[in-house]
């Protein structure tokens, strides 16, 4: 079994940081690629960011690029998002997700709240 756990939101002020964390463990747990998504009120999840555990490839959505950036920590299964010059727009829950082998995320977090007034 495979746990992911997410920490580190808060309420900011647009233009603050955060720095979001996200470990995965489990017995023989090895990442393939792990993820943020966040659910927007009232709205869908969506894809903020990931990056592969094996080169360190990193992707983001446009509306993040240059503020957000993925980070990972191959010793701990820990993947990191900080995020900068944050904006009310991504107020959200972040999910952290994870995935062993190409395909859908199969692992998830239970979310953290990010709330950024203006």
């Amino acid at each position: 079994q495979v746990h992911v756990v997410e920490s580190g939101g808060g309420l900011v002020q647009a233009g603050d940081s955060l720095r979001l964390s996200c470990a995965a463990s489990g017995r023989t747990f090895s990442p393939y690629d792990m993820g943020w998504f966040r659910a927007a009120p009232g709205k869908e999840r969506a894809f903020v960011a990931r990056i592969k555990w094996s080169d360190g490839s990193t992707y983001y959505t446009d509306s993040v690029k240059g503020r957000f950036t993925i980070s990972r920590d191959n010793a701990k299964n820990t993947v990191y998002l900080q995020m900068n010059s944050l904006k009310p727009e991504d107020t959200g829950v972040y999910y952290c997700a994870a995935k062993s082998a190409a395909g859908t995320y199969g692992y998830w977090g239970q979310g953290t709240q990010v709330t950024v007034s203006s």
